[in-house]
């Protein structure tokens, strides 16, 4: 296990933070640049359900999805999109089958960029298939693996994946208001996603960029029970500092070599941009199509890709819902290139922070200047659950003093409950131990209780 180290932020202030630019830019793909000055649209899709089960048709059908969508594109006139290819449960299951469909869109890309001219790049995002029943988690880490390698070979320009090695324990947890259980996943999450990292890392070499992971199944399980203003499962205060406390074990995939750009459905990834410098993907009002959020607009002022996080390929009236919500993103990032031409980047930046920033504590902490002083916290340790503690204790100071930011009185007090809780953990992640798997060992599986023994 690589020894932990403390880390420096690579931005000096939340004024240097912003969309389109980033410390370390990225070149790949077919002349894409990321980070390098402007916001690229970044389009994921999915086969419409009753084609999921046609295994052996995939390669045409997503062909064909593909097709329209490009055509899309070069219509209204775009010039650099990145695509994002979601492995199923069926084609992680069967890497050589998600080899093909790879190898077709490689042929598509370069098809699209040598008759328009369109910069063109591919990342593919490899399933996390541990928790499925057909398989044991020995069967499925190796499958796993097996497909970043063939993705490797057959073209992928980037490689990620959302892990959700520690999310038993998280949602068990999470259900209850455990804030105890909640930090022992996110520190199950992080020891998991290094040792993860270090073999997607090796398996990327020189041929491909580790993109890094992603939080999803922890924060964004989270802020979709939490819900919008009036419906509300889950305290809106704990969904915000669920999301906070995501970013170390994030930050390690980057710590084990990530190179970026960051995962569209890291909400994190505001922080680990200002701690790592390299560009990442946001996702926020145009990916309601996948599920609603109140960070629409917020989580733009940072992107250096744009996504839609995931459509599935129905028809709607205006063609493929793929090719529509592609036209959604290049009027987006057409939006966002014109302010940095006209030299008002920062101004649409603070607008974009401005009319969600106090709406809502989960939009607050994503603000650049809460987002510094989280990720200040997390540098300042080398510990992961040290920093899981810092981070989560800092979101609920800058929440609990902030008066402009509206927060309902119930949540005021469950605020406090919060801040008591956190500061009444233990001084060492041992001392977790015994209390979690009394509370939850039963219903972990043995790849969790394994790292929970590690703790």
């Amino acid at each position: 296990m690589r020894e932990d180290r403390k880390l420096r932020l690579a931005y000096n202030t939340p004024d240097e933070l912003i969309f389109g630019e980033a410390v370390h830019p990225l070149r790949y793909g077919l002349g894409l640049q990321v980070g390098a000055g402007r916001v690229i649209p970044e389009l994921k899709y999915w086969l419409p359900r009753e084609q999921e089960e046609e295994v052996e048709r995939l390669p045409e059908l997503y062909t064909l999805l593909l097709r329209e969508a490009l055509d899309r594109g070069v219509n209204l006139g775009l010039e650099e999109l990145q695509l994002d290819l979601e492995l199923s449960y069926h084609l992680t299951l069967n890497p050589t089958l998600a080899g093909e469909v790879v190898e077709q869109h490689v042929a598509l890309m370069e098809e699209y960029h040598s008759r328009y001219g369109i910069k063109l790049g591919l990342r593919v995002t490899v399933a996390d298939i541990r928790g499925a029943k057909k398989v044991t988690t020995e069967e499925a880490l190796a499958k796993m693996l097996e497909s970043f390698e063939v993705c490797a070979e057959r073209g992928a320009n980037v490689l990620s994946i959302e892990s959700i090695g520690g999310k038993v324990l998280f949602n068990e947890s999470l259900i209850r208001g455990d804030l105890e259980g909640i930090v022992g996943s996110l520190l199950l999450a992080t020891l998991d996603v290094g040792e993860l990292w270090r073999e997607i890392v090796r398996i990327c070499g020189s041929r491909c960029l580790p993109g890094g992971d992603s939080a999803c199944g922890f924060g964004n399980t989270a802020m979709i029970l939490a819900g919008g203003v009036v419906k509300r499962q889950v305290p809106h205060v704990l969904a915000a500092t669920v999301r906070a406390m995501t970013l170390p074990r994030t930050l390690r995939s980057f710590e084990e070599g990530a190179k970026g750009p960051g995962k569209d459905c890291a909400y994190e990834n505001v922080y680990v941009k200002i701690i790592t410098g390299f560009p990442v993907s946001m996702e926020g009002k145009s990916s309601a199509c996948a599920h609603s959020s109140l960070v629409g607009n917020i989580t733009a002022s940072v992107c250096d890709l744009w996504s839609n996080e995931q459509v599935e390929g129905v028809r709607l009236y205006g063609g493929s819902a793929p090719a529509t919500f592609l036209e959604i993103l290049t009027y987006d990032t057409r939006l966002l290139n014109t302010a940095g031409e006209k030299g008002v980047k920062r101004e649409l930046r603070d607008l974009l922070v401005a009319s969600d920033a106090h709406r809502d504590p989960q939009a607050f902490i994503l603000s650049p200047h809460s987002a510094f002083q989280i990720a200040r916290e997390v540098v300042e340790e080398k510990e992961p659950y040290r920093r899981i503690i810092r981070a989560g204790s800092r979101a609920l100071e800058i929440m609990g003093s902030t008066p402009q930011l509206h927060i309902p009185p119930a949540e005021q007090r469950y605020l406090q409950k919060l801040t008591l809780s956190l500061a009444q953990l233990p001084e060492q992640p041992s001392g977790l131990l015994s209390r979690l798997i009394s509370k939850y060992g039963q219903k972990l599986p043995e790849h969790e209780k394994d790292l929970l023994r590690r703790l």
